[in-house]
């Protein structure tokens, strides 16, 4: 089961590797390439897919069984958690709205936008 995204990954330098490989596998979550109850594909894997270190691997698959969006069944490997999709949809809306639209109103604020404005601004993004 690889998505297409996966296959194509070319990661980001601002951001620990780990942190990205978590941000995959949820991606992959939302989007139904893996879905609840279901296993994702083993560190050799996912190591040999991304050419990286299964260290770094792990350390990812950590994050999401810290969180119970991945847990673990002995000798069979990683698994989907039953709720984990909407574990990821609350961290991500949480997210959004602390550092997104955070920084959104800060700049728009500098810039002296109105609320009118900036939701005009949007509507045309989602319609392009």
């Amino acid at each position: 089961m690889l998505s297409g995204e996966e296959m194509s990954v070319t990661f980001d330098e601002k951001q620990p590797i780990f942190q990205q490989v978590a941000d995959i596998i949820e991606d992959d979550i939302l989007n139904g390439t893996y879905r609840e109850d279901e296993q994702i594909l083993s560190v050799a894997q996912f190591s040999q897919l991304f050419q990286i270190n299964p260290a770094t691997v792990v350390k990812g698959i950590g994050l999401l069984v810290n969180e119970e969006i991945l847990y673990k069944k002995r000798g069979l490997g990683m698994y989907v958690s039953s709720d984990a999709k909407q574990k990821i949809k609350n961290k991500r809306r949480n997210r959004f709205y602390k550092e997104l639209l955070s920084n959104l109103i800060c700049e728009a604020d500098k810039l002296e936008l109105a609320t009118e404005e900036i939701i005009e601004m949007i509507k045309q993004l989602r319609k392009e």
